[in-house]
């Protein structure tokens, strides 16, 4: 194992030296374990991982709960603490195995189908760090999930210790939690509150000694013990119940290389962005459902003239109607209904990248049951956002990035289409926390060598991907 810090190494000696003791007391972490698995469950749906990945595995909570539900797994769980590995051990049986590895620096040989932990989240210092390099280790369409608490938790003690620090951890607010994920993957985080009750102070604190959460803050300066008595008074005349407030977070790494183009309008360049997109990363092509075929011939035709990729590059779409409207509304003008599971990702070729092109934007209606935003979080690819680059973009925009985050869609960025703006571009880049693509002018003709030229200044797909 690496080199560990003065903080890690006070953390594992903590925990090592609760580690016969721990369960007796560790009634929340139990709880989070359950619920963790309840969201890795939906987060898989009827997938069975073959190989998982447990980072922090305490006593074992958690580490049972997957044995049980993934009986033929492969399981690896690890802590930093020996003891505590220990004791997982004797609750998990037989298996399942067991190492020493601090979660920081994952030294593990393979990749995984799920990387999990309940509850050591809040102990790692650059999480976003920690979360990419376990993200290299999970498979294509893999799971990473992590339960932490959030700021609030333990807020009746902070109260009772004031003016005076409390020597509980600061632990990140909720929109600081929200911002952080694997890089380009799909998820949200989920929050909850949970009520613990206790005798009073002295039971607290000592319930902090039990499961090795007592290491204090890192700039904590000790209390006098008059002013811990009067502290311990104050909580015990408030009441004695302890807040937990605790996220939730599952995200799945892309099951494919790849992206998908949507647009903030009709007609605002997807089809253009998305043939310099081919022609700049040798991409695969797919329109997933095509309309207006009456007066055009369609935008699969129009990606292979303009790239030269060949017929062979692009994959045939799902669905191809005569009338000008929305997927949904062109089939049922022709009498039929799109069928869902015609929607299926291809997977052929899964380390090319694939340019997914939608019809219209996010809210247009795929079928009768599914929005075009439904089929991105379906498809879990990272959005290209195309968005116009004149006036009324900036809402237009910051829109639709919204609504892809509400629903945990991961974003490459925005392609900003038309005659340079600037302004419009710096303010969508910092209002919408979003990275910039490329800023496309208005191109006097839609031509081969237009796009060549264009392509040209797009990101290669070894500078998007290594975000992932």
């Amino acid at each position: 194992m690496t080199q560990l810090s003065n903080r890690e190494a006070r953390i594992r000696h903590s925990f090592n030296k609760v580690a016969e003791s721990y369960d007796s007391a560790a009634f929340f972490q139990r709880h989070t374990a359950r619920k963790l698995l309840v969201h890795l469950r939906q987060k898989l749906g009827d997938r069975q991982p073959q190989r998982i990945l447990e980072v922090g595995c305490g006593t074992g909570f958690l580490t049972q709960l997957l044995r049980e539900e993934w009986p033929e797994a492969d399981i690896l769980a690890t802590d930093i603490a020996p003891h505590m590995l220990e004791q997982a051990q004797k609750r998990a049986g037989t298996g399942v195995s067991f190492r020493i590895m601090d979660a920081a620096q994952p030294d593990v040989a393979g990749q995984f189908d799920l990387v999990c932990g309940n509850l050591v989240f809040q102990w790692l210092a650059h999480p976003q760090d920690v979360l990419n390099r376990l993200n290299t280790i999970v498979q294509p369409g893999g799971i990473v999930g992590f339960s932490t608490l959030l700021d609030g938790t333990f807020s009746e003690w902070q109260d009772a210790c004031a003016p005076d620090q409390a020597g509980t951890p600061v632990y990140p607010s909720v929109a600081a939690v929200q911002c952080l994920r694997p890089a380009l993957s799909s998820g949200v985080w989920v929050t909850e509150t949970c009520v613990q009750q206790f005798q009073n102070a002295a039971a607290f604190l000592q319930h902090l000694r039990q499961t090795g959460a007592q290491v204090p803050r890192a700039d904590h300066k000790t209390m006098s013990v008059r002013r811990l008595k009067r502290a311990m008074a104050r909580f015990d005349a408030a009441g004695q119940g302890v807040s937990w407030q605790v996220a939730y977070g599952c995200f799945q790494k892309p099951a494919r290389a790849g992206v998908f183009v949507t647009g903030t309008d009709t007609g605002v360049g997807k089809t253009f962005v998305s043939a310099c997109l081919v022609k700049a990363w040798k991409a695969l092509y797919w329109k997933p459902l095509q309309s207006g075929l009456a007066d055009e011939q369609g935008d699969t035709p129009t990606i292979e003239n303009l790239t030269g990729c060949g017929a062979e590059a692009c994959f045939p779409p799902a669905g191809a109607f005569q009338a000008s409207l929305s997927p949904e509304a062109a089939a049922h003008a022709e009498g039929v209904s799109i069928d869902p599971a015609s929607l299926a990702l291809p997977l052929h070729d899964a380390g090319r990248p694939l340019v997914v092109e939608g019809a219209g934007g996010l809210m247009v209606p795929a079928t009768d049951s599914l929005m075009m935003l439904d089929l991105a979080q379906q498809w879990g690819l990272p959005v290209v956002l195309v968005a116009r680059s004149g006036l009324g973009t900036i809402n237009h925009t910051l829109l639709s990035l919204d609504a892809l985050r509400q629903k945990g869609v991961a974003i490459a960025g925005v392609v900003m289409n038309g005659p340079l703006n600037p302004a419009n571009s710096q303010t969508i880049a910092q209002k919408g926390r979003v990275r910039i693509l490329a800023e496309i002018p208005h191109q006097a003709e839609v031509s081969p060598q237009a796009v060549s030229h264009v392509a040209e200044t797009l990101p290669s797909w070894a500078d998007i991907s290594a975000e992932c």
